[in-house]
């Protein structure tokens, strides 16, 4: 029942917050970040703290949390799923649900690039650091990495991102860059989604850091992959987005999937908040892909 659930989280962060550090000691971890299926299937869920809550026509879908932590309970249930993404308060309330065990944990580590602000590029580092993802015992940390070559915060960006490649490296935990070749239209923030712009922020993420023993890439599924995956060795995970045919998007996964880099798939949203409302069902055929 979903306000058990609540009862559990609200009733552990009133009286006993050091409950969120036990259940991390005492979870279960994951032996590996793939699946018996060879890939990883990771439910992706740190788009809120970048007050990114829109969902389809709805404004502010995952800004419901309870109904947020529900669909993702009912997600990471699902066999074959492999892992999850979220930023702290998420995982925290997600550990307090026990539900993490047997699960790569990621936890997404930049999220100041507030959506639709002018100072979304100077996407600053407000959630976890490599310190506290080794800590809690989780696998790795997440970086969106915006490149806009017009905008003068984006050296810093990409200096605070392979600083975090760095620290990852240093703890043996995944660095999750996941890039993006950005400009500004119209006062927002658009990112590039063409091929040659893809290759592009790939060849540039791929070079950050001074080790890329641990480096991997989240990409997004556009046309010709198979320029876009041959553009590194790093190993990718491919992210999902906001679908709008998901017939179309589910061919172009399976598709990818099947090219030598790319190891599984990131996926928020659309497997979230599918539009026939079938979390499960959505899951589950994605795991299918792989």
């Amino acid at each position: 029942m979903l306000s058990d659930k609540v009862s559990r989280i609200v009733d552990a962060r009133v009286k006993d917050p050091g409950a969120i550090a036990a259940a991390a000691a005492r979870r279960v971890k994951a032996t590996s970040p793939f699946g018996e299926h060879g890939k990883a299937m990771i439910i992706a869920a740190d788009h809120p703290a970048r007050g990114a809550n829109a969902v389809g026509s709805d404004p502010s879908a995952m800004a419901d949390r309870f109904e947020l932590l529900d669909r993702m309970c009912t997600a990471l249930e699902r066999p074959g799923v492999t892992g999850v993404l979220a930023t702290a308060d998420i995982l925290d309330d997600l550990l307090l649900l026990g539900v993490l065990d047997g699960k790569s944990v990621f936890g997404s580590m930049n999220r100041g690039g507030l959506a639709g602000s002018v100072f979304e590029i100077d996407d600053r580092f407000t959630g976890y650091d490599a310190a506290t993802i080794a800590t809690m015992g989780f696998d790795g940390g997440k970086m969106l990495t915006r490149i806009a070559l017009e905008d003068p915060a984006t050296p810093s960006a990409l200096e605070n991102t392979a600083r975090a490649v760095d620290e990852l490296n240093d703890h043996h935990l995944v660095a999750m860059v996941e890039p993006f070749l950005s400009v500004w239209d119209g006062g927002r923030i658009r990112n590039d989604l063409s091929t040659d712009a893809v290759i592009k922020s790939v060849t540039i993420a791929s070079g950050l850091g001074r080790r890329s023993a641990y480096t991997w890439l989240k990409l997004p599924v556009v046309e010709d992959m198979e320029r876009v995956l041959a553009a590194s060795t790093l190993p990718a995970v491919l992210l999902g987005g906001e679908v709008k045919d998901p017939e179309a998007a589910f061919a172009s996964w399976g598709k990818a999937l099947k090219l030598p880099t790319a190891q599984g798939l990131t996926v928020g949203r659309s497997l979230l908040y599918p539009s026939d409302g079938d979390v499960a069902g959505a899951v589950d055929r994605a795991v299918s892909l792989l």
